[in-house]
Parts: C-alpha cells; structure tokens; sequence
C-alpha cells in the first residue's frame, strides 16, 4: 500500500512539474558599446527610445531606454566589442515601417533586406516586411512591421 502511494504522490508531482509554465516577458538586453554617449544619442535621435533615469548606484557608463512593451534596451560603456553577425540581432516592430524608412533616408541612415540589398525592405515568409539597420557599434537592428 505505501509503494502505491508514493508511486502517486510522485506521479502528482512529476505531473506538476512538467505543466508549469514559467511566463517570461523581456526584460531587457544588454548591449556593450564602444561610447555610451553616441550610442545612446543614437537610441534616442534615430531609434526615439525614450531615455529613463538611471537608478542610483549604477555608473554614468550605462544607460537605460524604454520600449513600449516597458521591457529595456541598456547600453553599457565597455571595451569588450565583439563582431555580431546579421543573424543575431535585436527586433523592433512598428505600424510605421514606411515612416521609420523616410526617418532613416532624412538622417542619412543606411538601411538593407535580410539579403543584404541597399535601401530597400523584404517579405519574410509570413508576411512581415523588413529592414536592418546597424547601431554606432555595429549591432543589428531588425525593424519589421509584425504589429500589423
């Protein structure tokens, strides 16, 4: 009797385990620039992030920006740069796709197709039109317009 109901007891919990789900929203993401200040002109003037106040304690070397989902970009001052490739990427999506692009020809922003083809967008495969941009320090940015 008792090897049954330890068998049950485990089962429950095993059975428990497995369909718990963890929820996750963004948080953020973290990037290392090469200078904070260009980077975060750059969030600002080009990407027009809103800019929050950086908590107390953290160093003038990083700065935090908002998305409208409340999840954060932070831009952190370091030396350790790194080459990204185009696959690994940050992804903004907008209504606005075709205004971002006139925002980006007006500041002389250069922007391309997951191909690699100048000034110009893609359709992805489920129908989400596309363009990257590079950030001051080389990072990927993927805008798309997946909020139709």
């Amino acid at each position: 009797m008792k090897k049954v109901l330890l068998f049950i007891v485990l089962i429950v919990i095993s059975i428990n385990t497995f369909s718990q789900s963890f929820e996750f929203t963004n948080s953020h993401t973290a990037l290392h620039v090469k200078d904070v200040n260009l980077s975060a002109k750059f969030y600002n003037e080009i990407m027009w992030l809103p800019e929050m106040e950086t908590p107390k304690g953290i160093p003038e070397t990083i700065r935090w920006f908002y998305l409208n989902d409340n999840s954060q970009v932070h831009l952190i001052q370091s030396n350790e740069l790194v080459k990204i490739p185009k696959g690994i990427h940050l992804s903004f999506a907008t209504k606005h796709l075709d205004g971002f692009i006139k925002h980006l020809i007006k500041f002389n922003i250069p922007f391309e197709n997951w191909y690699g083809e100048k000034s110009t967008t893609n359709t992805r495969g489920d129908n989400v039109k596309q363009i990257y941009i590079q950030d001051p320090d080389g990072y990927w940015i993927e805008i798309n317009d997946d909020l139709k």
